[in-house]
């Protein structure tokens, strides 16, 4: 969808990178291996989203950092079509609707470093829920957006121990709902 919209492929890789998981910052030579593009138009699309003020920066040493613009106006509507343009808005929908019990759903993995991959990789918080009836649904959500799910289910007290040392990006949770 967003490929669609937007012509420059190495735009819409970095909108995924630093929208899908907004806490997610990236440099240009690690975002040249990340994404397998060009330095030159990596270099050309963060200098346009920064522009544009869709991107902030900052230096540490000789590196010049870049994450989301999280009080851009546009940021919301962003996310969501970043969101939506990945499935991740659909499963969430599925699933919250069939599971009046879940407490959070994460990404972890590639899609919560910012990374396109064939596979998302979810973590259901939830103290008691029915396997068969998840498996089917996740079935269901990958007919539909024609990606594999990997999911683990946890209590709501051990997904941050379980993923301390890894990159996690919570998508919905029932304290905060976040769009």
């Amino acid at each position: 969808m967003l490929s669609s919209l937007i012509t420059s492929k190495t735009r819409v890789k970095l909108l995924l990178k630093f929208f899908l998981n907004y806490e997610v910052v990236g440099y240009l030579r690690g975002l040249e291996n990340e994404l397998d593009e060009s330095t030159n138009s990596i270099r050309l699309e963060l200098n346009r989203l920064e522009s544009d003020s869709l991107l902030v920066s900052y230096t540490e040493g000789a590196r010049k950092f870049f994450k989301a613009n999280t009080e851009h106006p546009f940021f919301d509507d962003i996310k969501s079509m970043v969101k939506k343009d990945v499935g991740i808005d659909h499963i969430v929908n599925k699933l919250v609707t069939c599971f009046s019990n879940l407490d959070s759903i994460h990404l972890v993995g590639s899609f919560a470093q910012g990374i396109p991959s064939a596979i998302i990789d979810i973590v259901l918080s939830v103290e008691n829920i029915d396997v068969k009836k998840l498996d089917k649904k996740i079935r269901e959500c990958e007919a539909q957006i024609n990606k594999k799910i990997r999911y683990l289910i946890l209590p709501k007290y051990q997904v941050k121990e379980v993923f301390k040392d890894r990159i996690i990006c919570e998508v919905w949770g029932r304290e905060k709902i976040r769009t």
